[in-house]
């Protein structure tokens, strides 16, 4: 990728707070909770002129009782694959702990550059107890940086761009097509992006809210390039029963404000839902391109014209927003996913095409012949 960085470590020693200050803005979810990141996020940072890529990770257990610890892991351990360089971050104000050690030792076979991050050094007595994360036995310089405050995070950043052979490029997704994946929980988007992409880019589980970030991705597909949004899963505000799940759900909703087309995807096997609905009714308010993709269709009983009567009774719910393409799709199967992305790209190029005014002219002037404007006042 070139010019890289991940952030690394054990849960809640602010990785994804440092991550914020350096990229300029609230992107990945922040909250005391362990675990709240899952999947690899990335943003774009700078210092004296030169641009790099920066990777926010999971919590890094081995031994607990998180269902998504494995999955977690494969993350981390994909993100330093991808790095040049590697912030391992720990807290000063716990000092050494068990997993900090375990994670260094970890790192031990990593031949890549590596620095340690003593985050929490609020003050100055705390920003002297970093050395005692000299005792990991890591070949590596240690910086005390208050993520909160940005204090010291200048001195770290210096550091980071000496390891870099280029100036790096400023946003090389610049002017790139955007299209969100969207939808209720566990209907199948972060499968859908995984299928396409041929990597697990996006943690799938069974459990509803697995993905919680919205991810980017950059996809090269029929010689065009084009950035694919995963999002999380979109529920009634009335059964939203936690803070983390409220700011998942903005930042959906700031993904689909951001795309330029949004694949709604519904769950065939439950039928069509108020809250598809809803999500449908949002993609078309902000005026962007739109595609439904029912999802799990090989679960459901087919008789004569099955496919027919669910497109005409979803068209009769929306009307008069009735003009999306509707793809049936299985992505277990793979069945009809590349086609899902070939039609975005149409409505894309539809939704960008520009009409001459004297071509508009022709179009309307049949039109008016037929039909003149009333006169007002002569």
């Amino acid at each position: 990728m070139g010019n890289t960085v991940a952030i690394v470590g054990r849960p809640n020693v602010g990785k994804s707070t440092l991550f914020n200050r350096l990229v300029g803005e609230r992107q990945a979810i922040m909250d005391n909770t362990s675990g709240v990141t899952r999947d690899r996020q990335y943003g774009k940072s700078f210092w004296q002129e030169i641009y790099f890529d920066l990777i926010d990770t999971g919590g890094y257990v081995v031994g607990s009782e998180d269902i998504f610890e494995e999955a977690i892991r494969k993350q981390v351990n994909l993100a330093m694959e991808e790095a040049d360089v590697i912030l391992f971050m720990v807290d000063v104000n716990v000092g050494i702990h068990g997993l900090d050690e375990e994670f260094a030792n970890l790192l031990r076979d990593v031949q890549k550059p590596i620095i340690i991050v003593a985050n929490k050094s609020d003050t100055f007595k705390k920003g002297n107890d970093y050395v005692e994360f000299y005792g990991l036995g890591l070949d590596a310089k240690i910086f005390p940086v208050s993520s909160q405050s940005g204090s010291g995070t200048g001195d770290l950043l210096e550091e980071v761009v000496t390891h870099f052979e280029t100036q790096g490029i400023e946003d090389q997704y610049k002017g790139l097509p955007r299209i969100a994946i969207v939808g209720r929980p566990n209907v199948g988007k972060s499968s859908l992006l995984n299928a396409l992409l041929g990597v697990e880019r996006s943690i799938v589980t069974d459990l509803a809210g697995t993905t919680r970030d919205s991810i980017d991705s950059l996809y090269n597909l029929y010689d065009k390039k084009f950035i694919l949004t995963d999002t999380a899963g979109i529920r009634k505000k009335a059964k939203i029963n936690e803070d983390i799940e409220f700011y998942s759900i903005l930042r959906s909703t700031r993904a689909i404000e951001k795309s330029d087309v949004c694949i709604v995807m519904f769950d065939a096997s439950k039928g069509i839902e108020s809250q598809d609905m809803h999500i449908l009714g949002l993609v078309a308010q902000q005026k962007k391109g739109l595609i439904v993709l029912v999802n799990k269709w090989d679960l459901v009983e087919k008789e004569t014209l099955t496919s027919k009567k669910f497109e005409d009774t979803l068209r009769e719910r929306m009307a008069p927003i009735d003009y999306f393409p509707i793809i049936f799709t299985s992505v277990t199967t793979k069945q009809r996913i590349f086609k899902s992305i070939e039609i975005a790209i149409e409505v894309f190029a539809n939704k960008t095409k520009k009409i001459s005014t004297s071509k508009l002219n022709e179009i309307l002037l049949k039109d008016i012949q037929k039909f003149p404007p009333p006169s007002h006042e002569g």
